[in-house]
């Protein structure tokens, strides 16, 4: 008997998906800021309707339940999406202040532009040998390389960046020791 019944709510669910499916996925689309988001908020609409397959009205009334639905769904995205928006100013104004001196990006300075001059595996090498104080042995398993490895490209990117300093100062040799020479255990 339970069987029987789970056969006709899978059914009837499917007969009504196939049925509203299009027109619910038009709705979201008009609705969202990425055809991403409309099909998420589709989905998590026929998540819905599948757990609450009892109270899914027949006919005409069960399309009308489901934009129901879609238009609560779409109203916690929308709050979601504000809140996101709201912490990432927040947490970009924290990061802007605690770390806007320390970042080379933060004004055109002769290490930034050295910096640059960088490809991005030096760079990164660089960044998180400096700025995230990881030794060689943490930079490896960042980079899922060996030990090894990690010191000999962290030797060459502090090389690479010498030379970029000294390009963009060539008429005094920049001492940048504790840069080339930070190389822990």
């Amino acid at each position: 008997m339970a069987e029987a019944h789970e056969t006709d709510d899978r059914s009837r669910f499917e007969a009504v998906y196939r049925k509203t499916y299009e027109q619910l996925l038009g709705y979201a689309v008009r609705r969202c800021s990425s055809p991403e988001d409309a099909a998420d908020v589709v989905a998590e609409t026929y998540v819905v309707a599948w757990r609450r397959v009892d109270e899914l009205p027949h006919g005409d009334a069960g399309r009308l339940w489901l934009y129901g639905v879609a238009r609560r769904i779409l109203a916690n995205h929308r709050r979601g999406e504000r809140r996101r928006a709201t912490r990432h100013a927040e947490l970009v104004a924290e990061a802007e202040h605690l770390y806007a001196a320390s970042s080379p990006r933060s004004a055109p300075d002769k290490v930034g532009e050295a910096m640059d001059m960088l490809t991005d595996d030096d760079r990164e090498l660089l960044a998180l040998a400096v700025w995230e104080e990881l030794d060689p042995g943490e930079i490896a398993e960042v980079l899922g390389c060996s030990r090894n490895a990690a010191r000999i490209r962290l030797h060459r990117a502090r090389k690479r960046f010498t030379r970029a300093l000294e390009e963009t100062r060539p008429s005094a040799r920049f001492e940048s020791r504790p840069l080339i020479e930070k190389e822990s255990q």
